[in-house]
């Protein structure tokens, strides 16, 4: 049936008209002017207007004329003009409608070129409210700004804390530091010298003892033999106590840090440990002539070497061990390698890795850093780099 019978044409405008109605989207039509052809009553009812108060009106000068500050929104601004005039189309969602009240209200709209072959006659306007969309939108935002503003509060208090903790970490290394020095001392000034006075004693009984073996009878000679070997286990065993008094004064306080410096502590330190657990030691040290720190970061290097070196006992299963000191006028690198069974680099970070949380705190309390590598059957790298300036 042909479109332009006279009789199918109002049937078809009652289906349009009933089409148009029926959507909850505005929907209005302009000409090459700008003025309205149609539009349908869920549009015209956003505008606070009937359809026919909207006819033949210019669709920019009536609803479109200003941003939503009242800034004037020029005609040859207008994204729906511009577009259809060029046949093209277009879709915005950041701006506004002007209700008849003179309010404005936040809209979607596409704006759709009306075509005849190749002419431009004008367009087609679909556009709804998104009030409620922005609003949900801005609380979004708002909630997302607070709870954002709330991290950096909480990430700021964090940091804080975790600051106050390394220095209270750093000052009750130093307080153990003093303590251990104190209690070396105590124990050198006060114990040691009281088992030497004590081994002198027993010594000097067992020389009396000696000499009245030769002038006694047999029943006192034998006695006294008695107490003359009593004399020599105790003195035996007062030795052994002199030699665990002088360890626990090196483990407290190395002596040798005090008297010779750090270089040659550390070197005491490899060569002792090399001993004690019979590892083949690669030991080289360079550059630390005329090379002092400070006490505290001496005494920071030394408790991080020793517990590098007590991590190989434990765990590397090792048979040798490559230990390297290099300084420059800038750092300080010590470095620990063994050729023991390795581990997993998850293993150095696990909450239970005391040790190697300790070497770390302690490094970056004086602006160093800690590195480990470390591979399964291929031992282990501990790397320690500290500056110096």
């Amino acid at each position: 049936m042909a479109t332009n019978d006279p009789a199918v044409v109002p049937v078809l405008q009652k289906q349009l008209t009933l089409l148009l109605e029926s959507t909850g989207e505005g929907i209005y039509g302009i000409d090459m002017k700008g003025l309205c052809t149609f539009i349908n009553r869920a549009g015209a009812n956003m505008l606070g207007l009937k359809p026919e108060e909207v006819l033949s009106r210019n669709m920019h000068d009536l609803t479109h004329h200003s941003h939503a500050d009242g800034r004037p929104y020029l005609a040859q601004d207008c994204a729906i003009f511009n577009a259809f005039r060029q046949g093209l189309s277009c879709r915005i969602d950041t701006e506004v409608f002007w209700h008849r009240e003179q309010h404005c209200f936040p809209v979607e709209y596409s704006s759709y070129p009306l075509m005849d072959g190749d002419t431009v006659l004008g367009a087609v306007v679909t556009f709804v409210d998104i009030t409620e969309r922005k609003r949900a939108a801005d609380a979004l935002q708002a909630a997302k700004n607070e709870l954002e503003q709330r991290v950096v509060a909480r990430t700021q208090a964090l940091s804080e804390a975790l600051e106050q903790l390394r220095e209270l970490s750093a000052y009750s290394e130093t307080v153990r530091e003093e303590e251990r020095t104190r209690i070396a001392r105590e124990v050198h000034d006060e114990l040691g010298s009281l088992l030497v006075a004590l081994k002198m004693d027993v010594n000097w009984i067992d020389k009396r003892l000696s000499e009245q073996t030769q002038r006694t009878s047999h029943e006192a000679q034998a006695m006294r033999t008695r107490l003359r070997s009593k004399c020599q286990n105790m003195s035996g065993l007062i030795e052994r106590a002199v030699d665990n008094v002088g360890r626990i004064i090196t483990d407290l306080r190395p002596s040798i840090l005090d008297h010779q410096g750090l270089w040659a502590a550390l070197e005491w330190q490899a060569h002792e440990f090399a001993q004690s657990t019979e590892l083949v030691l690669d030991w080289q040290m360079q550059g630390t002539e005329g090379v002092e720190l400070p006490e505290p970061e001496a005494m920071a290097v030394f408790r991080i070497f020793q517990e590098m070196l007590s991590n190989v006992a434990r765990h590397a299963q090792a048979t040798a061990i490559t230990l390297r000191i290099q300084v420059t006028a800038k750092l300080l690198t010590l470095s620990v390698q063994d050729n023991g069974c390795g581990a997993s680099p998850l293993a150095f970070e696990a909450p239970t890795a005391y040790g190697v949380m300790g070497m770390r705190e302690r490094a970056r309390h004086f602006g160093g850093q800690l590195e480990i590598s470390s591979q399964m059957g291929l031992g282990s790298l501990f790397t320690l780099r500290l500056s110096l300036l």
